[in-house]
């Protein structure tokens, strides 16, 4: 960037400093002296005066946006020999900084920008607006995360492919903004990895991106606040009166054939007990499983395995994603296309059983039981969906090592269902760290018995079919599809 050489005016203009020079324009940081706001100006090169028609079409299509995430044009001067407009400085760096500067985002923030770019983007498509491509470099965002965008429309008709093209653009070069390991992670990789696909019968469309990400930000939100109590100020007026009257006499009526035909009353289930709650790990140098220590962040640890309850609501939770063709939402970015399905193995029988707090294999088993016979990829997308992640073999062997002095001394329990009385537990109240079942962990390690070998898959903790060495066992796999009736796995939160 070079500055002026002497100080120059293009008519109120003070121009400051010459920041961009093209073939036909040059773009200035310049100052407002009528108000004394900066803002960038885009000249016609005097030697390019041929392109003046071209050049004033585009600042008219610019000039008509006017969408308030979208930079605005405050001025155009076209007089012999000078041809110039002046547009919004839109503050703050851009996407295409943050991927230059490795700086990721978190996925509901990510997803928050990106919703707010289809917002743009549908009005540009709703009036036929043509624009130059939309990339990284075209998204701004201050330091208190408000987000404009720049003004890229263009004289001239809207190409058909125009969105198709930008999708695909921003679906290359976003992944990299995702902060990995974080809630949602997984979830805007596939959204990304739709927007990538063009060779689809119907791509992704604006409209459906903009959805995709409002779901997303829903999932990521804190709950919702309790509904406020009704106030006078909120009561309906005299006019709809007539109808709550009508309203209540049928409620009476309803109510009233109820108790004359309400069926024979139910025995209720029996009451699930109260679970423990995650436990925190604080952040500090910790032992690993390998005799080495290793620094960690806070975090927080599930108590117990993920039971069949909960994981229950997992697969009622995909059944419904699946009628909108949305059932991989939760899929982990590099889980295989053949792989179609959460559903455990022996699923249908174990619920039974848990449902009817029943046998299954010769053992009890409730809906407050450890699920089983879920490979890896199904561990990975349930956690997603839980706004959580799989703990790493050093963060399990952590969380089971605090308050215990000789992990080795704790007693492998049974596979059975969680309460606040489970005997296989920790000083700080894990539970199924030394029996239960085996558990999967986040990533690949390697074997210290083969150092020189590949790095696997780990599944850590004993279980009630491989008790032996207890908390301290360790198997390493190349194949996170296998699925057993002793493997599951717990999950791990971010600090509260």
């Amino acid at each position: 960037m070079d500055a002026a050489s002497e100080p120059r005016r293009l008519g109120e203009y003070l121009l400051k400093e010459c920041i961009a020079e093209g073939p036909v324009t040059r773009t200035w940081l310049a100052e407002q002296a009528s108000v004394r706001r900066t803002v960038l100006i885009e000249e016609l090169r005097p030697d390019q005066a041929a392109a003046a028609e071209v050049f004033l079409a585009t600042i008219r299509a610019k000039a008509a946006v006017d969408h308030p995430l979208i930079g605005s044009v405050y001025e155009a001067v076209a007089e012999p020999g000078l041809c110039f407009y002046a547009r919004e400085r839109l503050p703050g760096a851009t996407l295409d900084d943050r991927l230059k500067a490795a700086e990721p985002l978190k996925p509901a923030l990510l997803a928050f920008y990106l919703c707010r770019v289809a917002e743009a983007n549908l009005y540009h498509e709703a009036r036929g607006h043509a624009t130059a491509l939309f990339d990284p470099a075209a998204v701004h965002i201050d330091e208190q995360g408000v987000i404009r965008l720049e003004n890229l429309a263009l004289a001239g008709p809207r190409a058909p492919q125009q969105s198709r093209r930008d999708i695909a653009c921003l679906g290359h070069a976003l992944p990299a903004l995702v902060a990995d390991g974080l809630p949602g992670a997984t979830r805007m990789l596939t959204l990304l990895g739709w927007m990538r696909d063009t060779q689809t019968a119907e791509p992704l469309g604006w409209k459906q991106i903009q959805g995709y990400c409002e779901q997303i930000k829903q999932q990521l939100a804190d709950p919702l606040p309790a509904v406020s109590p009704v106030t006078a100020a909120v009561l309906p007026g005299r006019k709809h009166q007539r109808a709550g009257l009508v309203a209540g006499a049928l409620i009476v009526l309803l109510v009233g054939l109820f108790l004359v035909f309400k069926p024979a009353k139910r025995t209720p289930p029996p009451p699930r007990g109260t679970l423990p709650g995650a436990v925190e790990i604080a952040a500090g140098i910790h032992p690993t499983p390998d005799g080495t220590r290793e620094e960690l962040r806070t975090f927080r640890i599930s108590a117990y395995e993920v039971t069949i309850g909960q994981y229950l609501g997992f697969l009622e939770g995909l059944e419904v994603l699946s009628k909108s063709g949305r059932a991989a939402l939760y899929d982990h970015e590099s889980q295989p296309s053949a792989k179609t399905s959460h559903v455990p193995s022996e699923w249908a029988d174990l619920l039974d059983a848990a449902r009817a707090n029943g046998n299954w294999q010769g053992r009890p088993v409730t809906l407050d039981s450890p699920v089983v016979g879920v490979d890896w990829w199904d561990a990975a997308a349930y956690a997603e969906w839980k706004q959580a992640r799989l703990p790493t073999q050093e963060e399990w062997f952590a969380a089971m090592y605090h308050g215990v002095k000789n992990p080795a001394a704790l007693t492998p329990g049974n596979w059975q269902p969680v309460t606040m009385e489970t005997p296989d537990r920790t000083a700080t109240g894990l539970l199924g760290m030394a029996g239960s079942v085996a558990e999967w962990t986040r990533r690949q390690a390697i074997n210290p018995a083969n150092p020189l070998g590949q790095r696997l898959w780990v599944i850590i903790g004993g279980s009630y079919l491989r008790p032996a060495n207890g908390a301290l066992a360790r198997e390493w796999t190349d194949d996170r599809a296998q699925r057993r009736p002793d493997l599951g796995f717990r999950l791990v939160f971010d600090p509260k």
